[in-house]
């Protein structure tokens, strides 16, 4: 009997407390809004007093913001545009010198079927890679600035630290094998001599380079009876003569270029020549300019690692001011979240 009643007394005193509970929660949803109307529900203000859109997720909700960008400060603004800036000028300096290649390629038909075996030999190639590289990369960093993406960044960090790594160590090697450079260099402008006539890019080369450095032949002017078409056996009217661009005065009256001032001069004493055309190679000659130039070629070198460094410096600052903002969102979304909760549990919103 005392089992009986003190069962029926917890079953009544638990009814009780229930009631207790429901009626409670009855008075605390009438002050929340309800759950089913996001209209009369509302979204919380973030630290700026704007608007973000809520999503429940498991047991909370966590709030994300409308905005697509980053809540970056000041410097980090400036530093972004000043990336976009930077980047979108070096983009339009490679896509220039892509143009230039491939306007190149196209105009000597290198890409045609009977020609496509030597494009690797083509120094056009050199400006369409060299454009199509500083072209992308510049506008992977100009894209990522822009919409301060940290994929595209990192990516073209990674580049330009790969560019500075290969420089510096491509300005060793040139450095440590010098001497095998200068052979290398020489055989190449031996073929170049010998196919002067045969290859118009070969011809404006060795034109240009005898031309700037006052120079003819490889080690002297004799080297162009390497040639099929200058050598003296030829029965051709080029036979025992120069290029143009040998000519000390390849013009005449300072005006009008004249194509045939080096005929004859392979069949001229030597102090009969040197009147007429330079006498020394352009290998010697580049090495004195190079020795000259030291200097100015180190600052170039220096100056282009500089522009790289720069240009990684303010992708890594961008990367870390988007970071920062991404952080201080993040603290601001789950500040957001807790109040919510606390203010549900109490029934009132502050």
């Amino acid at each position: 009997m005392a089992k009986k009643l003190f069962t029926f007394s917890r079953t009544f005193l638990q009814g009780l407390s229930f009631r207790d509970k429901k009626k409670r929660n009855d008075e605390t949803s009438a002050l929340l809004p309800k759950a089913g109307n996001p209209d009369a529900q509302g979204s919380p203000l973030n630290s700026k007093g704007e608007e973000t859109d809520c999503h429940s997720k498991e047991k909370g909700q966590w709030c994300f913001s409308q905005s697509s960008h980053h809540h970056l400060d000041s410097l980090s603004r400036c530093v972004k545009y000043l990336t976009l800036v930077w980047n979108l000028a070096f983009s339009i300096v490679g896509l220039v010198i892509l143009a230039i290649g491939i306007w190149g390629l196209s105009d000597k038909e290198s890409l045609a079927n009977e020609q496509i075996t030597h494009l690797g030999s083509d120094p056009m190639l050199f400006f369409v890679l060299a454009g199509l590289a500083a072209s992308a990369m510049s506008l992977l960093g100009c894209t990522g600035a822009l919409i301060e993406n940290t994929c595209l960044l990192k990516i073209f960090s990674a580049g330009i630290i790969t560019f500075v790594v290969l420089e510096i160590v491509g300005g060793i090697i040139l450095f440590s094998l010098r001497n095998q450079i200068k052979v290398s260099l020489q055989n190449s402008l031996m073929v170049a001599v010998q196919r002067y006539q045969d290859d118009l890019d070969l011809q404006f080369i060795m034109d240009e380079i005898q031309t700037g450095l006052q120079c003819c032949g490889v080690e002297s002017y004799l080297d162009w009876k390497t040639n099929l078409y200058f050598n003296c056996s030829s029965p051709g009217v080029q036979a025992c003569g120069v290029p143009a661009s040998c000519c000390l005065d390849p013009r005449e009256n300072g005006t009008i270029p004249n194509s045939q001032c080096g005929f004859g001069a392979l069949a001229l004493e030597e102090f009969v020549a040197q009147s007429t055309i330079y006498l020394g190679g352009c290998v010697p000659q580049l090495s004195r300019w190079l020795n000259n130039h030291t200097g100015a070629i180190a600052s170039y070198f220096v100056f282009l690692i500089l522009i790289e460094v720069g240009s990684l410096l303010l992708a890594t600052k961008l990367l870390a001011g988007i970071a920062f903002a991404t952080t201080q969102d993040d603290s601001r979304g789950e500040g957001t979240f807790w109040l919510s909760s606390d203010h549900r549990q109490r029934g009132f919103y502050y």
